[in-house]
This record gives C-alpha cells, sequence and structure tokens, in this order.
C-alpha cells in the first residue's frame, strides 16, 4: 500500500449537498485511514456554506472537530469567496483561505496527495 502525505477532498458547486457529502468523505475516509492530513477544498458557489450562520454551520462545527487527533482542514478558495461577495472574517473560525483553489489543488498533487472530487 502506498502511503501518501494526505487526502485532498474537492466540493464544488452551489448545493448544500455537496458540501454533507464532503463532509461524509471524510467521515468514511477516517475510519479506514485514521492516521492521514486531510483536507477539504471549498470551491465556487460552496463556500458560501462555510460562513458563520450558514445552515452548515453546526454539523462543521461539530462533525469536523470529531473526525479524529489528525487535523482536517476545511479551505475556502478566495476567487470563489470574491465573486459570490463573501469575505474572511465572514468565515467560520478554522477555515483557511487559499488565493486558488485549483492552485492549492494542483501544488498538493505534485507533492504526492491523493485527489477525491466529491
Amino acid at each position: 500500500m502506498t502511503i501518501h502525505p494526505g487526502l485532498l477532498l474537492h466540493v464544488s458547486g452551489a448545493e448544500e449537498p455537496q458540501l454533507k457529502a464532503g463532509i461524509r468523505a471524510a467521515h468514511n475516509a477516517r475510519a479506514q485511514l485514521p492516521d492521514l492530513m486531510m483536507e477539504i477544498v471549498v470551491q465556487g458557489p460552496a463556500v458560501a456554506f462555510l460562513q458563520s450562520g450558514s445552515a452548515l454551520e453546526p454539523e462543521l462545527a461539530s462533525d469536523l472537530t470529531d473526525l479524529g487527533p489528525v487535523h482536517v482542514a476545511v479551505l475556502a478558495c478566495a476567487n470563489s469567496m470574491r465573486s459570490i461577495g463573501v469575505k474572511p472574517d465572514e468565515l467560520l473560525r478554522g477555515v483557511i483561505v487559499v488565493p486558488a483553489a485549483v492552485a492549492h489543488l494542483a501544488t498538493r498533487q505534485l507533492d504526492g496527495w491523493a485527489y477525491i472530487r466529491v
């Protein structure tokens, strides 16, 4: 079995179920890969669900902290945020902003991370 530096879960689109599927995928992956670093990279209109007060705030706040001792980072695309008018200070605590999701995903893959589009 090849060990990768981490797992990228790429979520894009505009619907709440897409981000929920990313969270569910993180849970499923954590069950089989408990020591693997994970990033949920959110791009497109789905970044709106990363705002404080969004419909998914309770799920994100509780579910992501329950994924285990290894950190699961949630990353938001700054380009997508700008497109829909979301400011960094409006995001849930702990969400990391990357300048461009596409560049982040490419860099991680070149570094050996496994990629899953959710």
